[in-house]
């Protein structure tokens, strides 16, 4: 990137402005990428931690579920008395102008068990206290995963950001204001040799 401007004073005092500008807008932006970072290296731990455990309670819930199937018979017609999930709220939080998801859902009395005692057995209930947990641990997981995503996307952005004034906008500016330095103080040593030369001769 290259700026053509005329070596004046006034322009040499814009390109300094300009160029201290670029300078605090690296930092900031710096600091951006070091808070986000921070935050991702957060969500990557907790999702670790909830993908280990994901993976056993669905195993364990899908487990019930065949024990319940093998003891009552096929659960479909049952499953229909699940009550409907209308609980899930979600609102957003920001961390350095990147909206984070936070999902909340609301326990419909999960010790509640939705089946009547004539129709069903204790395997089924276990399935479906497993299917409950299930349903929560998949809120969190999908929260986290939403927003490592958006993240990733931030920090990708902001580091490219802070790569372009590094690299090319702030030493433009810095090579545009030594330019401009050295013609303006070339001019200055011209005038003053030259005023000598006026004053000698007067």
């Amino acid at each position: 990137m290259k700026f053509q401007i005329s070596p004046t004073k006034g322009n040499l005092m814009s390109a300094k402005r300009s160029l201290s500008f670029s300078k605090k807008g690296f930092v900031i932006l710096d600091q951006k990428r070091n808070i986000l970072m921070r935050e991702l290296m957060a969500l990557v731990e907790e999702a670790k931690e909830v993908r280990e455990k994901i993976g056993i309670v669905y195993k364990d819930a899908y487990l019930a579920l065949q024990r319940a199937n093998i003891s009552i018979g096929v659960c479909e017609e049952l499953a229909m008395c699940a009550p409907k999930e209308d609980g899930l709220r979600f609102f957003f939080r920001s961390v350095m102008g990147v909206e984070i998801p936070i999902f909340s859902l609301e326990e419909n009395d999960a010790k509640e068990v939705p089946f009547g005692l004539y129709s069903s057995d204790s395997n089924l209930d276990r399935a479906y206290f497993k299917f409950c947990e299930v349903k929560y641990l998949t809120v969190i997981f999908a929260r986290i995963e939403n927003s490592v995503y958006r993240l990733t996307q931030a920090i990708r952005k902001t580091k490219k950001r802070a790569n372009a004034l590094k690299n090319a906008i702030i030493p433009e500016f810095e090579r545009m204001v030594k330019s401009m330095s050295d013609v303006l103080e070339e001019k200055e040593r011209e005038e003053f040799v030259r005023l000598k030369v006026i004053k000698r001769r007067k």
